[in-house]
C-alpha cells in the first residue's frame, strides 16, 4: 500500500512565537503515526520559487495522513503556525 505524506513548505515570520507550534505538533503528529522525515535543515530551491523550510511528514497510507491533518488537537495548533508563519501544506500519495 502507498504511504501517505504530509508536506509543508514553510516561510516562518515570527521564530521566537513558532517554536511553541514545532513543540506542540510533533507530540500530536508523531502520536498519530506520522514519521518525521524531512524537517528543516540545509535546503537549496534549484527551480522555481519556494518557501524557506520544508517538512515532509509520512504516514502508513494517505488515509492516515488525510485523518492527522484533519485531527481537531492538530488543527488547534495550527493555528500558531498560521499566526507565525505563511505555509503551504500538501497531502500527497507515495508510489
Amino acid at each position: 500500500m502507498p504511504k501517505g505524506y504530509i508536506i509543508a513548505h514553510i516561510t516562518v515570520e515570527d521564530p521566537e512565537a513558532y517554536r511553541e507550534y514545532v513543540e506542540k505538533d510533533t507530540p500530536i503528529l508523531t502520536g498519530l503515526g506520522g514519521r518525521f522525515i524531512v524537517r528543516g535543515g540545509p535546503s537549496e530551491v534549484v527551480e522555481g520559487a519556494s518557501h524557506d523550510r520544508h517538512v515532509v511528514i509520512e504516514f502508513d497510507d494517505y488515509a492516515s495522513a488525510e485523518r492527522a491533518y484533519r485531527d481537531p488537537d492538530y488543527q488547534a495548533v495550527a493555528d500558531i503556525r498560521r499566526r507565525t508563519a505563511q505555509s503551504t501544506i500538501i497531502l500527497a500519495e507515495g508510489v
